[in-house]
């Protein structure tokens, strides 16, 4: 319960600090009102109780007051939130004779922030006795002045305003004065001395009389005159001003010494009642030190420095009087015209330092205070910041900014901003006032570790020993203090179901890397361990990289050779056929090593044999060749011992035996004529026996349907196909192709098809070499007994009618033997593929393929020579 009345508690608070806020900003005044002259300490008025805030809390919201002038006339006593006289108040001072006199100044507190407008308003108290301005009035009244005749004396001043000031005068008694008091609204109340009886200058000459001014005072004031009066012979004109009043406009910083205006004027009087001289009748209090008359001239100068901001305008009047002392008045106005004089005026009232960088964008950094004394475009103010685009002004109350930032602030780029607050009028030429704050940024965990690498990749030689160094992880974090600490710890996982920390650790400080375990290249190559990097900020940030964990090989394995197979279950021997040429492939050494790199590059070596001279074996390859040609002489058994050795520092080596038996036939060997081959080198070979058979009874078939189709259109005398075919010049006779020691065919066949389209004559044409015994391209087939067939070109005219079911069967196996030669080459490269792959015995599996390719080739040798039993 007691939780929920202080929540509550709180938000009222929060409500009315809020209200207040606004009313602030609706620039609610508050007014009081006082009388003049009261002493200092004097109480003013409860700012705390008009406010609404509390007195105990009144002192934590600083409250302070700016007065715009230089005084400050009132002070806050924050203890019990009074507001309290500083100095003497004096309303004539202060405001003259104004009617309204009033004193303003803006009241600042903070948590939150408000701005009171605060009115003070001046009551005025009877504290001046009315004043003439000379204590004693000389007036030449000549005595042959009219009854009636009136003479105006210059009015009394009392600073006071209202009741306080001048109220009436009284005239002291005298039989031939009395006293009439007029009324002027440029002037106020002045006396005028009315003559009532006519003067004789030899009775009496001189008159002497008490003006009385009093005000409306209680207890009432007065000030008194003098007036001395010599009468005179007749002086009957009085001065008069060129011009009732004189207005003049001079700007405050006039020089002292400068003329501002020259009153006129004249008496139409001769000799001394003639001599006009001039003087100030009547001048306000602040003016009496600024300004001068010359009485002579008339010429008003400038004896002290005008100040606009302090008085914008005087008033004063002037006399003139003649030498018989006749007198005119007139109004001289001076209007005081402002200067730019005055540059702005730059106020820091708040300021929030160190500012945290996570605030948001548009927090209030500082409250801003401008002014300036000059007026209209002298006092228009501009404020901005220099070179700055994080922080912004916003204007708030009178002349009030506030600094806010315009962007997030980050402290890891700046961790500190000086900004320049440069203020600037707009009078002519504008004045400048610059003010730098400078404020610190808060930091706030909100970066995370960042590593220096996207990945990290380590190598590690295999048989390390435990404890040693793989690598380092390296991450930095541009927090300040615990919030850019990092910690290092690896990411639990497994490898190969093993967990990592089986293989690696950490240095939570460092970022060291250190192998747990000794490591088998063999065994694994390669993993992949995760790190996470994690600050000691509230709350944490972390970030993770990956490393990659390479281990390198070492040189502890020995090749393994897979053929020939070293196990000695089975007889290894190569058959070499007699007709073998030097360079001939015999058979080949492959091994493997369990290495990589530089660790696996294989050599071979022959390190012993039965004929050094006859065999040597590939470096890198292992490919085992004859040097030159076997003869009849060379032992038909050998035997070679062959080295295989790697790369590695040091190398490795292993030795195999490799037997080659030098024979075309089984038969030949005694020794050998038992064994007994695997059914699935009888199979293998009987599949492709099958194959062969298979795409040769497909080619009977088409020929067959070829000749049909040629019977169906015997009338049209043509081939089926135009064009012409290129074949061998010399049908070779059937025998066997030579065999090298790899199992594959020396001799190839090439044959060049002619086809073309558009003729009605089709020609075969058989290209060998061209000689004299070439026929003619228009020559006709006929049996010769010199022909040669292998010299010669046979051009075969089928434009006669003959026998058409010849020439078609001759163009059909011709054809068909040219598609048996490419098959055959076709079927030996499928055999060498099958032969490497499955290191089946080579030797009787050639012999099969070869008496195969025997037959076939006979067949169609049989069955040419029965088309053209010529040839």
């Amino acid at each position: 319960m007691a939780k929920m009345s202080k929540l509550r508690l709180a938000k009222w608070r929060l409500w009315i600090t809020t209200l207040l806020f606004c009313m602030a900003s609706a620039d609610v005044h508050i007014h009081y009102s006082f009388p003049e002259e009261m002493k200092r300490g004097s109480v003013v008025g409860k700012l705390a109780q008009d406010l609404g805030v509390d007195r105990n809390t009144f002192s934590s919201r600083e409250p302070r007051i700016e007065f715009d002038g230089k005084k400050r006339y009132c002070e806050i006593n924050a203890q019990n939130g009074e507001l309290v006289i500083n100095v003497r108040i004096d309303r004539e001072e202060l405001c003259g004779q104004k009617p309204l006199c009033t004193l303003s100044f803006d009241l600042f507190m903070e948590n939150p922030l408000e701005l009171h407008r605060i009115t003070l308003e001046i009551q005025d108290i009877n504290d001046n006795n009315p004043a003439f301005p000379h204590s004693e009035v000389k007036l030449d009244i000549p005595e042959s002045a009219d009854k009636g005749s009136r003479f105006s004396i210059d009015e009394a001043a009392d600073p006071d305003s209202g009741i306080h000031s001048v109220q009436g005068y009284r005239l002291s008694n005298n039989p031939h004065f009395s006293l009439a008091v007029q009324t002027s609204a440029e002037t106020g109340k002045y006396a005028e001395i009315v003559l009532e009886h006519e003067l004789d200058r030899e009775k009496q000459d001189k008159h002497s009389l008490i003006l009385t001014a009093y005000d409306g005072g209680n207890p009432q004031k007065s000030g008194t005159v003098v007036i001395q009066i010599r009468v005179l012979d007749i002086n009957d004109n009085k001065p008069v001003f060129s011009q009732p009043v004189y207005k003049v406009s001079v700007p405050e910083n006039l020089l002292v010494g400068s003329v501002v205006v020259t009153v006129s004027a004249s008496d139409a009087d001769e000799g001394a009642n003639g001599d006009v001289t001039y003087e100030f009748s009547h001048m306000p209090v602040n003016a009496k030190p600024i300004f001068s008359i010359d009485p002579a001239s008339g010429d008003i100068t400038i004896k002290g420095s005008l100040d606009f901001e302090d008085s914008p305008s005087f008033e004063i009047r002037v006399k003139a009087k003649d030498g018989a002392g006749l007198a005119a008045t007139s109004k001289v106005v001076v209007d005081i015209s402002d200067v730019n004089d005055n540059a702005p005026f730059i106020m820091i009232k708040s300021l929030k330092t160190p500012l945290m960088e996570d605030a948001t964008v548009g927090t209030e950094v500082a409250v801003i205070y401008v002014q300036d004394k000059d007026t209209e475009s002298n006092g228009n103010i501009k404020c901005f910041i220099q070179h700055n685009d994080r922080f912004k002004l916003t204007p708030s109350i009178k002349n009030h900014f506030a600094l806010v930032t315009a962007e997030a602030l980050d402290r890891e780029r700046e961790s500190e901003y000086n900004i320049t607050i440069t203020a600037t009028d707009e009078g002519s030429p504008p004045l400048t006032s610059p003010r730098t704050i400078r404020l610190f940024v808060g930091d706030v965990n909100d970066n995370p570790p960042a590593f220096e690498q996207q990945s990290y990749s380590a190598y590690i030689s295999e048989n390390n020993k435990p404890g040693t160094s793989v690598c380092s992880v390296s991450a930095n974090d541009p927090d300040w203090r615990q919030n850019g600490t990092v910690l290092y710890s690896l990411v639990p996982s497994e490898v190969s179901g093993v967990p990592v920390s089986s293989f690696l650790s950490i240095n939570g400080d460092t970022g060291v890397i250190h192998a747990v375990r000794s490591f088998d290249y063999e065994q694994f190559r390669n993993f992949t361990v995760n790190v996470v990097a994690r600050d000691n900020g509230s709350p944490p940030l972390s970030s993770n990289v990956t490393v990659k964990v390479f281990i390198t090989d070492e040189n502890d394995n020995s090749p393994q050779i897979l053929y020939p197979v070293p196990d000695g279950k089975s007889l290894m021997t190569e058959m070499v056929p007699k007709a073998t040429l030097s360079g001939s492939l015999v058979s080949k050494v492959i091994a493997v090593d369990a290495d990589s790199g530089q660790n696996a590059w294989l050599s071979y070596q022959i390190v012993k044999s039965t004929d050094p001279r006859l065999f040597t074996i590939g470096l890198h390859s292992g490919e085992i060749k004859t040097q030159r040609d076997i003869s009849e002489s060379d032992n038909m058994k050998q035997s070679l011992v062959i080295s295989v050795k790697d790369n590695g520092q040091p190398s490795l080596s292993t030795t195999c035996a490799v037997n080659l038996l030098i024979s075309d036939n089984l038969s030949e060997v005694p020794e050998l004529k038992d064994i007994t081959y695997e059914d699935n080198n009888s199979k293998l070979t009987s599949y492709l026996i099958i194959a062969l058979v298979s795409v040769s009874t497909f080619f009977l078939t088409f020929i067959i349907l070829i000749v049909a189709v040629k019977f169906c259109h015997r009338r049209k005398p043509r081939l089926l196909f135009d064009g012409a075919v290129a074949v061998p010049s010399a049908y070779l006779p059937p025998n066997y192709a030579e065999v090298d020691g790899a199992g594959t065919l020396r001799s190839s066949y090439k044959y060049d098809a002619y086809l073309t389209t558009g003729s009605r004559t089709s020609d075969f044409k058989f290209v060998s070499s061209y000689n004299e015994n070439t026929l003619p391209a228009g020559g006709t087939l006929k049996k010769e007994h010199n022909f040669h067939f292998g010299s010669s070109m046979i051009t075969i005219d089928v434009t006669e009618n003959e026998d058409e079911v010849r020439e078609a069967l001759l163009f059909c196996t011709v054809f068909l033997h040219f598609m048996v030669s490419r098959l055959i080459l076709f079927f030996k490269i499928i055999f060498e593929l099958i032969l490497l792959s499955t290191l089946l015995s080579v030797r009787t599996f050639i012999t099969d393929f070869k008496n195969a390719i025997y037959i076939f080739r006979a067949v169609i040798h049989f069955l040419v020579k029965r088309v053209y039993p010529s040839i």
